[in-house]
């Protein structure tokens, strides 16, 4: 094989794929990532058996072939070439060259026929969204994923579309982010969970265009990602999601309006006297038109009053103060409304327009209210 692409080409290349690399793996050949010039284009591939991404880059193919090269050490010698382009020549025993200007690296490879090729995946009915609203959509919900494996299912997400909406929701436990989105068409029902992990990459390496498309393909088992010349090949995670909708209620007896940026900047103040690991939680006193905000902690305390607009009862409430944060962080509206019920049921955070509910557990404050 002999091909000649520019550095930035193919630097762009192994930064897209080397997401899908696994950092632990028994399969040597998993490490590596593929070179697949044996047709009429320059093909990258990596595949860790649960997310495969392939990306397609501009260059010269002078002869045709295949090679499976170390992900770390190729992507080190790429990211540390000149700026400029870059020839790849390898030998019928694997022995690769890597070229730029006067820098010469000699590297041993795979033969590309172990690679573990990304599965082939029926592509029935496309599902097509912006790349900026599928990039706002993982940012505005990803963080309320569980990150450990106790149940897998909290670890992804929940995509479910109804004709021209979709849904999207995580959870993990103490909350829950959903978000509601109009799409242009109208598509079949679907419901799949999405594994946080493929999310998370996707909004890596998604350029987030308002004016280019994302196009999404889902069976029974895989999920696909097709945007510009790169296809992200996802597993889903089996089984019923969380009945959600039993946790959506509508009734309250306190409902706050107030300043997004306000009870944002109050409570990440109010964070600077806990100490990671600290269960602090805050502690709002809602009253007609004043939100009182205050935290003890072993450091010291704080007190900060907000001004509101209050509807119905008066309500002292505590919550984890990483909680809000993490919520009011990727609201972009100058308000919101809080609803709640009572010290122990869960406040809902939404917009005025239906695009969003955040839900969030109270803490017990009795000790930390003195």
């Amino acid at each position: 094989m002999k091909l000649i692409c520019s550095k930035a080409n193919l630097l762009k290349g192994v930064n897209i794929v080397s997401k899908a690399v696994p950092t632990r793996t028994t399969m040597a050949i998993l490490e590596c990532i593929l070179i697949d010039a044996s047709a009429n284009e320059i093909k990258l591939m990596a595949n860790d058996m649960e997310l495969g991404i392939e990306t397609i880059i501009d260059g010269t193919i002078e002869e045709r072939g295949i090679i499976a090269l170390d992900a770390k050490i190729f992507s080190e010698i790429v990211r540390k070439l000149p700026d400029n382009d870059v020839t790849i020549e390898t030998d019928a025993s694997f022995k690769t060259v890597i070229s730029c200007e006067k820098a010469k690296f000699n590297i041993i490879g795979k033969s590309g026929d172990d690679f573990s090729y990304i599965p082939y995946v029926e592509r029935n009915e496309s599902i097509v969204l912006s790349q900026f609203t599928l990039k706002e959509v993982i940012r505005q919900t990803i963080f309320s994923i569980a990150d450990n494996d106790n149940n897998k299912l909290m670890t992804g997400e929940l995509f479910e579309i109804e004709e021209n909406k979709l849904r999207v929701v995580s959870l993990d436990g103490h909350r829950i982010s959903i978000r509601y989105i109009e799409m242009k068409n109208h598509y079949d029902s679907k419901k799949v969970v999405v594994p946080g992990k493929t999310l998370q990459e996707i909004s890596k390496i998604i350029p987030g265009s308002a004016d280019e498309d994302v196009v999404i393909y889902i069976t029974n088992n895989h999920i696909v990602f097709e945007f510009e010349e790169t296809t992200v090949v996802s597993r889903l995670i089996e089984g019923e999601y969380f009945k959600i909708d039993q946790m959506l209620s509508s009734d309250y007896d306190t409902k706050v309006r107030i300043n997004k940026r306000e009870l944002l900047d109050c409570i990440d103040r109010a964070t600077l006297l806990v100490k990671e690991g600290d269960k602090k939680p805050i502690i709002m006193n809602i009253t007609d038109g004043n939100m009182e905000l205050r935290i003890n902690s072993f450091i010291g305390s704080m007190n900060e009053d907000i001004d509101i607009d209050k509807d119905g009862k008066d309500i002292m409430i505590g919550f984890n103060p990483k909680f809000f944060i993490d919520a009011l962080r990727v609201i972009d509206e100058e308000e919101v409304n809080l609803y709640m019920v009572n010290p122990k049921a869960p406040c809902f955070i939404k917009d005025d327009d239906g695009k969003f509910i955040y839900l969030i557990l109270p803490v017990n404050f009795n000790t930390a209210a003195n």
